[in-house]
């Protein structure tokens, strides 16, 4: 049942990726947005998959990266280091309401004050292991890709940034898992390699999809300013 609603969810998550696409670059950076807040609003809740203990939220790592795929392939570089940012924004934001939320002193006839303190109490410490690995892994694929561009300059380009790519994802994948979800979970490995897994396939299809999303692009595509 799991697996079935998996793909299900993720063919739902790239409908909407392609809407938001459709409806320009604004939408496009807020639906981004949207999914680093609902990742780390779903990360918590387990699942078994394939065998497996995972997260809920690999859905949405799948439109994050898509989404910052399309914008950078649509309106350059410089709109998904926006939209990144974007997405901090609003996980900071989001991070502070929920705080502020749990403070309140429920009503003596309340019954779902234990349920937002068991979901948003861990919200500060994911989105610190977010914001710690977002720019530990910047600085790693910088040095990584200008090692490999050093080294392996008879590298095809298109290989030499899938393998800086798979190397910062797994990086990404394996600090996140445990500055943020160490203790919260019961089993990190399954939660690493299944999250590293979905990011590889997302990589390799990657390029059928954007190729795909130009039935979906918008008549001011390719504004790269």
């Amino acid at each position: 049942m799991n697996e079935s609603l998996f793909l299900l969810h993720v063919v739902l998550v790239m409908g909407f990726g392609f809407g938001a696409l459709r409806m320009g670059k604004a939408a496009l950076s807020a639906w981004v947005a949207l999914q680093a807040v609902l990742a780390n609003l779903f990360v918590i809740k387990q699942i078994c998959f394939f065998g497996f203990h995972v997260t809920c939220s690999d859905v949405f790592a799948i439109g994050s990266i898509f989404g910052l795929n399309l914008l950078r392939e649509y309106y350059g570089k410089e709109a998904a280091k926006k939209a990144l940012w974007s997405c901090f924004f609003a996980m900071v934001f989001f991070v502070a309401m929920a705080q502020i939320h749990l403070l309140y002193t429920p009503s003596p006839l309340d019954t779902t004050h234990p349920a937002f303190d068991s979901i948003l109490s861990s919200s500060p410490r994911l989105l610190i292991a977010s914001l710690a690995v977002f720019f530990i892994v910047q600085q790693i694929d910088l040095r990584l890709f200008g090692w490999i561009k050093e080294k392996c300059n008879r590298v095809p380009l298109a290989l030499r940034n899938a393998g800086s790519l798979v190397a910062t994802q797994f990086l990404d994948t394996v600090l996140f898992s445990f500055l943020g979800l160490w203790g919260l979970v019961a089993s990190l490995f399954d939660i690493i390699l299944v999250s590293f897994l979905i990011k590889l396939a997302v990589i390799a299809l990657m390029t059928p999809l954007i190729q795909f999303s130009k039935r979906f692009a918008p008549h001011d595509s390719y504004d790269r300013v």
